[in-house]
């Protein structure tokens, strides 16, 4: 199907006027149900919905996804503050930002504007598959918000918990806003529903900045391994083959290139996020708080070099020392130190091919499939990556050693990018979790508080997170 892309537009007015309109939101941002009435302005809410997914800031022209690369990695432990230590990076959540929540939130709330009145809609009034593109896109979306939502606020890992997302498959109306959270199985549910309906009815691959039935594919295979039950990872593994032998994705044959010179149009990428026109001019853009740091800077620390020693991603990844915190490095995965912002360091990536690969090893060894087979695509990942010494893969003997390894090369290689090593770790035996990152000592920490407005000004949610004060 024919899409507009989520840049905003050009302005040609000059002056004082212009100034005023580059405030202004967009019009392909605006979603209101009231405007769709056929195909193409169904194609212009949508893709207001694709602004809320890039988090652009409508006041300064910026696509930010800076905090789905950042916060993961705190929580995580292999990233952290520039200027000095933030709660995030204890895994003490009492002060932390609401972004999972009111994100998650505004892309959900666009996309059921979108599938609401497009669903009530003639099929007469569209072209070609182009209703049901879509709504695959914008159930995609819903669904990418409610995991998001699910993973930060939710007890994923307990089917029998009554604390999981709170779904919202309506618009929101003065009506409807008291809304009780659902449960945990009800969340999967929900979230399965919409991406099994966008791989049957998804786009093929056009534009990797755009929902395609592959990134449905692949974010089904992260929300199955977080399911985590026997019949989830058999699924995977067939989803990770089709993935694979469909030929539209191709793992990059040096890592990075992918960062440094091809950016979006690396065919390793899947889903990716595209920076606004001259966003690298602007003087707060994301890759400035990377190098050389702006108001905020963020860093490598320890735990991320440590991890990356002996490995060839190190010379690349890692800058030099920052001196306004010991023990942490300049994090030039995006940015290479001494540089300046470019189109291609401002780009983001929600869904790259080597998690697909990497994924497949993991739920080959918990499906009880051979280590010799798991392997396999964790070596073609790492080869890709430069890597060359196997040691510690071919030396791990038992499924919750080689695991670790799958955890290690998935920090190594998506560490900042949309959280794939924090679900990573969480994954893993709460014993190994809490050896790992020590700062860790219950699992009330996997997941953030429910912001107090939500609690305040909606009566029925229900109970706030174990651990945290109402």
């Amino acid at each position: 199907m024919k899409q507009f892309k989520y840049i905003l537009p050009v302005l040609i007015t000059l002056g004082a006027s212009c100034s005023k309109e580059l405030g202004k939101l967009p019009e392909n941002a605006k979603v209101d149900g009231n405007t769709i009435l056929d195909q193409r302005t169904a194609i212009v809410a949508l893709n207001g919905v694709y602004y809320r997914f890039a988090n652009v800031q409508s006041g300064n022209n910026v696509t930010d996804w800076g905090p789905n690369e950042t916060y993961p990695g705190f929580f995580s432990g292999f990233l952290g503050y520039g200027y000095g230590e933030m709660n995030e990076e204890r895994n003490e959540y009492s002060n932390a930002s609401d972004y999972f929540w009111s994100n998650p939130y505004a892309i959900i709330n666009a996309a059921n504007g979108v599938i609401g009145s497009v669903e009530a809609l003639s099929d007469g009034k569209f072209t070609g598959d182009g209703k049901k593109n879509i709504l695959s896109e914008a159930r995609f979306l819903r669904a990418y918000g409610h995991y998001k939502l699910l993973a930060y606020y939710g007890q994923w890992w307990d089917l029998n918990s009554k604390l999981g997302a709170m779904l919202r498959t309506q618009l929101v109306t003065l009506g409807n806003v008291p809304k009780a959270r659902s449960t945990v199985a009800e969340s999967y549910a929900s979230i399965l529903e919409d991406l099994d309906y966008a791989i049957t009815n998804g786009p093929d691959l056009t534009n990797n900045v755009y929902v395609t039935k592959w990134a449905a594919m692949a974010l089904k295979m992260r929300i199955l391994l977080m399911h985590g039950q026997a019949v989830d990872y058999s699924t995977v593994i067939t989803l990770a083959d089709q993935i694979i032998a469909g030929g539209k994705f191709q793992l990059e044959t040096k890592l990075s290139d992918l960062f440094r010179i091809k950016g979006l149009s690396s065919k390793e990428v899947i889903l990716g996020i595209r920076p606004q026109q001259n966003q690298e001019a602007y003087y707060y853009n994301v890759s400035k708080q990377y190098w050389p740091g702006a108001s905020s800077l963020y860093v490598a620390v320890k735990a991320f070099k440590d991890l990356l020693q002996g490995d060839p991603r190190e010379s690349w990844m890692l800058g030099t020392e920052n001196d306004s915190r010991p023990e942490s490095y300049y994090f030039t995965k995006y940015i290479a130190e001494g540089t300046v912002p470019s189109q291609i360091t401002e780009n983001a990536y929600a869904i790259r091919l080597s998690e697909v690969y990497l994924m497949k090893a993991e739920a080959i060894v918990r499906s009880g499939g051979t280590l010799a087979n798991a392997r396999i695509p964790l070596k073609e990942v790492m080869t890709k990556a430069g890597v060359s010494d196997f040691t510690a893969v071919d030396n791990a003997s038992t499924a919750d050693a080689m695991l670790e390894q799958i955890w290690k090369e998935t920090s190594r290689n998506l560490t900042g990018e949309d959280g794939q090593e924090w679900l990573a770790l969480l994954r893993l035996p709460f014993e190994k979790v809490k050896q790992l990152k020590p700062s860790i000592t219950d699992k009330v920490q996997y997941i953030l508080p429910v912001p107090h407005n939500e609690l305040m000004n909606n009566p029925d949610f229900g109970d706030q997170n174990p651990g945290y004060q109402r």
